[in-house]
């Protein structure tokens, strides 16, 4: 398989305090990865910093995607490459229309030319193919929308600029039983559609995982991936909690301080 994004030996700054300390991932074109993790393990922080955040200093090691370095990449430099993330908590645009939004956004990446009325019939396809109904494409974005809403305008986006690789942050966050089925059921169709785009997916529970299966799972603990495996790992975690890898990982950094 060809590999689309690879993190090697990732530390990450905020304010001069290292919040990531030495991450390292890969990830194929078609392969889907979650990562999981307690709050304040660094999750969020590896996904603004792919996306180019500018809060977010490199102070060393590297990040690779689809064959080139982009350390030093501006945040729509990026999403041109390919890269698109969708946020934990998407902000309201009160004024601006669902379409109106996504054409800008087309346009910018693209330099989009389309007529209004192809881009028009292009976006009901989409809203289709999510089971979305046309009447979100006149609404302001995310103004009074409720959570799940919100996360599948996400996935309309994504749908729309056809990106290689898609972070979601939290996808699952907020949702109730029903929002969630249907937001990974977005997930799972715009996947169907495009079998080659990659996918880092951020969550803190399991319960997405019944309905998007995923390659790999990774564990975050205090900004670094310290387990990796299948999605057995996430019925594990489930179980377990994060205790058992927390206590696991300080035993070890003992070990290290007692040899020196």
């Amino acid at each position: 398989m060809t590999m689309l994004l690879k993190i090697e030996d990732l530390h990450i700054e905020i304010s001069e305090k290292e919040i990531l300390h030495g991450v390292n991932l890969e990830i194929n074109k078609g392969e889907v990865h979650v990562l999981m993790g307690r709050n304040g393990s660094g999750k969020s922080t590896l996904s603004n910093t792919l996306m180019g955040h500018p809060a977010y200093k490199v102070s060393s090691g590297s990040i690779t995607f689809d064959g080139q370095v982009i350390n030093n990449l501006k945040p729509n430099e990026r999403a041109k490459l390919g890269l698109f993330l969708g946020f934990q908590y998407p902000l309201s645009i009160p004024g601006v229309t669902v379409a109106n939004f996504l054409r800008q956004a087309n346009k910018a990446l693209r330099g989009d030319s389309t007529s209004p009325r192809d881009f028009r019939k292009l976006l009901y396809e989409k809203m289709d193919d999510l089971e979305i109904d046309h009447a979100f494409a006149t609404r302001y974005i995310n103004d009074g929308f409720s959570g799940g809403e919100k996360k599948r305008m996400e996935i309309l986006q994504m749908a729309m600029l056809e990106p290689k690789f898609v972070i979601l942050d939290e996808p699952d966050s907020g949702l109730d039983i029903d929002s969630l089925k249907l937001v990974a059921n977005s997930i799972n169709r715009y996947k169907e559609k495009n079998p080659h785009v990659g996918i880092l997916l951020v969550t803190h529970y399991q319960r997405i995982l019944d309905y998007i299966k995923p390659d790999k799972v990774h564990v975050f603990v205090e900004g670094n991936v310290v387990e990796s495996g299948g999605p057995e790992l996430a019925l594990e975690l489930e179980k377990k909690g994060y205790d058992w890898l927390t206590v696991r990982e300080e035993e070890k950094r003992q070990l290290v301080e007692d040899k020196r």
